[in-house]
């Protein structure tokens, strides 16, 4: 491979990773977050639904528990 070609491979190669790294950072922090949802209601339906599609069901009913019990 050439150097030129090189540097761009492996400059799109971090920024992959990068990003690969700041969803994974994004998920985890709102499963383990059960804060009020009205800031980041869009975030949170994609969250949820990526969970249904992979089969983990409940969160939603679980979190909705949370901010109920903790409003009253």
């Amino acid at each position: 491979m050439e150097p030129v070609a090189r540097k761009i491979f492996k400059g799109v190669l971090l920024l992959e990773m990068a990003g690969v790294a700041g969803a994974c950072f994004v998920f985890y922090r709102m499963d383990a977050s059960q804060d009020d949802t009205d800031a980041f209601s869009y975030i949170f339906t994609v969250y949820y639904k990526s969970n249904e599609w992979a089969g983990v069901h409940g969160i939603r009913e679980k979190d909705q528990l949370k901010w109920l019990s903790n409003k009253n």
